[in-house]
Formats: C-alpha cells, sequence, structure tokens
C-alpha cells in the first residue's frame, strides 16, 4: 500500500515509480521486495489478518488508523483499474476487455480475495464482455457469471478494446506485443503490475498505462 501510494503521488507530478521506488528500497531498512505498485495484494491472509488486527484494536477503543489506511489504498488500486479503462475508452458499455490473470499472485491457482475478480465485477456493472485467461486457472468461478475464459494471451487479445495485465505472471511480461496488437481491435493496454516494458509496448502500437505513470 505504501508503494501505491507513492506510486499515485509520482502520477500526479510527473515522476516515474520505476526510479523513485527503487531508491526508497535501497535503503537496506527498507529493502525492494514488497515495494512494486500494482493493482493491489489479495490473498487468504494478508486481508483477513488486517481486519483481525483493525477489530482488535476496535474492542480496545484503539482506531488503527495505518491498517485502515492500507486497506483503503489497496481497495483504492482495484477501482484505479477501471478509472484507466474508463478514460482510454471512454465507454465501457459493449466493450471488449480482456483480462490477463485471474489469481491474486502469480504461481497460485488461488482466487480468494482476488483483485481480478472484484475488476471483472466491476466491468460487468458497467456492461463490458470479459475474457479472461490465467496460467493456472483453467474455469472461471461459479460467481463470474458470462465470463469467457481462453487457453492463452493471444486469445484473449482477440478483437479485444483493451487488455489489462491483473496478475504478475513471468509469461505476461514476456508477451509478443507485436502479436498482441494484431490481434485487438483497439490499443489500450492497462498494465497494473508494470510489467510491460514501455518501449516494446511503444514499438507495437500499443497505449501502455501503467500503475503511477499515467493514463
Amino acid at each position: 500500500s505504501f508503494a501505491n501510494e507513492i506510486a499515485n503521488l509520482c502520477e500526479l507530478v510527473g515522476a516515474d515509480p520505476r526510479r523513485v521506488l527503487p531508491a526508497i528500497g535501497a535503503d537496506h531498512r527498507v529493502g525492494e521486495a514488497f515495494l512494486g505498485p500494482g493493482v493491489g495484494w489479495g490473498g487468504s491472509c494478508l486481508p483477513k489478518d488486517v481486519a483481525a488486527l483493525i477489530g482488535m484494536g476496535q474492542e480496545y477503543g484503539y482506531g488503527a488508523p495505518l491498517l485502515r489506511g492500507a486497506r483503503h489504498v489497496n481497495l483504492g488500486q482495484r477501482r484505479a483499474v477501471l478509472r484507466k479503462l474508463q478514460r482510454g475508452l471512454k465507454v465501457l458499455k459493449g466493450r471488449r476487455v480482456a483480462v490477463l490473470g485471474l489469481a491474486f499472485k502469480a504461481h497460485t491457482d488461488d482466487l480468494r480475495e482476488s483483485p481480478a475478480l472484484e475488476l471483472i465485477e466491476q466491468l460487468h456493472d458497467a456492461g463490458a464482455l470479459v475474457t479472461a485467461y490465467d496460467p493456472a486457472v483453467k474455469i472461471a468461478p461459479a460467481e463470474l457469471d458470462g465470463i469467457r475464459m481462453v487457453p492463452n494471451a493471444y486469445d484473449a487479445a482477440d478483437r479485444a478494446d483493451a487488455l489489462v495485465v491483473v496478475t504478475d505472471w513471468p509469461e505476461f511480461a514476456e508477451l509478443d506485443l507485436r502479436q498482441v496488437a494484431g490481434r485487438m481491435d483497439g490499443d489500450l493496454l492497462v498494465d497494473g503490475r508494470n510489467l510491460i516494458d514501455p518501449d516494446r509496448a511503444a514499438r507495437a502500437g500499443l497505449r501502455l498505462v501503467g500503475v503511477g505513470t499515467g493514463g
């Protein structure tokens, strides 16, 4: 959440979080391991544990403002992705949006508290048509009615007006972006994990919007 807060400030003032955050992490007391901005954290443990700590504080009359702030920033990152899509596409109703990644993090099929699921629900509410791909998740959860799962990222991009990277799977950083652009109807690529190299995206003719990098 701290990394996302810094990234959001970078976006407002025109700084590059890909340079600012490593500088912060260079202090050995901080470290770089958890300073990657993105669409927010999920999973079975961290959201539950944060909520439990806040609840414990309430029992003793303590508001736990830092924990509440971390949770508030985290939830805001998910809504920020939707706003980037709205700004880039103007209208979401009837638009095709490809979502890369359903699990809450790479190398797992765990969907609990996944930012991707909340984003897809928001897209559905806005009238968008969603296609999704995740290397480890082959069947969409029952609550995501209407989502179309496909076997690879390129099929997800087929005829899409916009593509969103939600989970930090390494393979998404290595995509053939020219092939992705050739399969899409639109050119908007929202990188919710700052995995995609901006120069590669530009050469492929894609409008790249990252976390803390405009859009």
